[in-house]
This record gives C-alpha cells, sequence and structure tokens, in this order.
C-alpha cells in the first residue's frame, strides 16, 4: 500500500458547521470499537445527511515523518525520531495536515477555529517540512461515520461531546500530550474522570 497520499479524497465534503463541527468527541468507556477507545477526536466535518469526519489526536503511528517524506520526495528537516499520527482507520495512506496560523502558509485549507485551520494538500504538507518547528500535527487515516451513525453512538453513551472554545481548542490540539489528551478533555468541561460513567445520552 502507499504510505502518505496527500491530496482531498473522493467525496470530499463541503464544510458544515454544527454543534459537533467544530468539536472534539471524547471516547467514554465502554465504546464497541477498541480503535476508539479512550480516545480524542477532532471533528473536522458533521452533517446530519451526509455524515461525519474527524482526525484522533492521541493515537501514534510507527511510520517515521522522514519515510513519509521520503516517499512523496520531500525532505524533512525536523527530529529524525517523529512519527506521524494515526487520524483513523478509513484511508489509512490518506494525508492530513492540522496547523495553527499564520505559520503556514498553505493556500488549499480550511479554518477549523480560531487560528486553527486544516488540510490536505500536499502543499501545507511540504510547508511543515520545510518549518518542522511550527505548530503543526501531520496524520494518515480518518475516522468518518455515515449519515446518523455518529448521533446514535452519542445516543447510546459511546462519546462525550466537548464544544470547541478559545481557551480549550489550541491546549487539546497542540500543547497537551497524547497521554494526557483524554484527561484533559474531559476536565476541560469541569468533570473529574473517575467519576464519569458512561450512559446513554450523554453530551
Amino acid at each position: 500500500m502507499a504510505r502518505g497520499r496527500f491530496g482531498h479524497p473522493a467525496g470530499y465534503p463541503s464544510r458544515v458547521t454544527t454543534p459537533l463541527a467544530p468539536g472534539f468527541l471524547v471516547a467514554l468507556d465502554p465504546i464497541l470499537d477498541p480503535n476508539f477507545a479512550r480516545t480524542v477526536v477532532l471533528m473536522l466535518h458533521h452533517d446530519p445527511e451526509q455524515g461525519a469526519f474527524g482526525l484522533v489526536l492521541n493515537r501514534a503511528t510507527d511510520f517515521p515523518m522522514s519515510e513519509l517524506c521520503k516517499t512523496l520526495e520531500l525532505g524533512w528537516h525536523g527530529d529524525h525520531r517523529a512519527t506521524v499520527d494515526w487520524g483513523g482507520p478509513v484511508q489509512p495512506d490518506q494525508g492530513w495536515v492540522v496547523f495553527r496560523d499564520p505559520l503556514i502558509g498553505a493556500t488549499d485549507s480550511e479554518r477549523v477555529f480560531g487560528d486553527i485551520s486544516w488540510s490536505g494538500s500536499r502543499e501545507a504538507l511540504r510547508d511543515v517540512t520545510e518549518n518542522p518547528d511550527s505548530a503543526a500535527r501531520i496524520f494518515l487515516g480518518y475516522a468518518g461515520w455515515g449519515a446518523g451513525q455518529v448521533e446514535d453512538e452519542i445516543a447510546d453513551g459511546a462519546w462525550l461531546v466537548v464544544p470547541m472554545s478559545d481557551d480549550r481548542a489550541g491546549a487539546l490540539v497542540f500543547d497537551t500530550t497524547r497521554d494526557e489528551l483524554w484527561t484533559a478533555a474531559v476536565r476541560s468541561l469541569g468533570i473529574e474522570p473517575a467519576t464519569l460513567v458512561s450512559t446513554q445520552g450523554v453530551n
């Protein structure tokens, strides 16, 4: 399988702003799919008629950034130990960049919230490889839901909805380690994780 294909996939959704996107989904226990256990998903698109699309923020891969750049004939000027983030199980060879403006001059990008944007373009990746100290993250794959699916999962108690806000957006996306992200996302709502029990209709 080719690794690191950047550019919008077929059926790329138009932007629709809803109470779920932009925002975060926090996986609650128990959740049926082990891929999403204790994950935090950055929701980029949600349309009740088309479905939903997001990126898992707290899963790593063992795929080196240097190798990804090599497959795309780009140079990597950052830490040789850096690895690509796992965005989700759908299209694992599809690449995405989430970055903070104005450090990256990506032309083909969409605003998430505040100064945070995202792109599936090769140009955005090139900007990151040339400025590895910029506030940016690289993902392969994404999390996707069909029409009505994520709403049903939330109603079943699988996800906690964390709205986007100025005081939590950048902190959760860029400033919190993967190991601490789930706890930080829950606490951003004033909830202590130890007291959290998954029940139907938590949102």
